[in-house]
């Protein structure tokens, strides 16, 4: 069993972090997955809650969660820089996102967080307990299935 990568994952609250998680997604989705730019940064950014991971001072692993309504978020834009994978920071990741979604200090009761999971990631988010909801679709050029997870109220 490998050692747990010391690791900090954090809300991104200034635009330093978020450049941070900007270069991360830039690049696993831009120069490793040939995303084009336009397509990986859009509109929802600027809505978006981000968090960025960094190990040893340096960022390797981001996302961003976001609102579709009262009940339900969308996470999405989860990303680790390749030498950085299988070492359970998709799983920090993920829990820090679900932790902000479902926080019980506003307004809202989520209690679906949605997602669409490029099929060879199908598997890691099954293990986080989201179920498939979609056949699969293009997006980017790239095949995904929409998965959800429902939580308790």
């Amino acid at each position: 069993m490998t050692m747990a990568l010391d690791l900090l994952v954090k809300l991104v609250q200034t635009p330093k972090e978020l450049e941070d998680a900007f270069f991360v997604r830039r690049e696993v989705f831009v120069k490793e997955q040939g995303i084009p730019l336009p397509l990986e940064q859009d509109e929802y950014d600027e809505i978006s809650q981000h968090i960025v991971a960094y190990h040893e001072g340096e960022p390797i692993a981001a996302g961003r969660v976001r609102l579709l309504d009262a009940h339900v978020a969308k996470v999405d834009r989860i990303c680790v820089l390749p030498q950085f994978r299988r070492q359970q920071v998709g799983v920090r990741m993920m829990q820090k996102l679900e932790q902000y979604a479902t926080r019980t200090d506003n307004d809202y009761d989520v209690h679906v967080i949605k997602i669409y999971a490029q099929i060879h990631a199908v598997p890691f988010y099954e293990t986080q307990d989201y179920r498939i909801t979609s056949p699969e679709f293009i997006d980017g050029g790239l095949p995904y299935r929409a998965m959800e997870k429902r939580f308790t109220t």
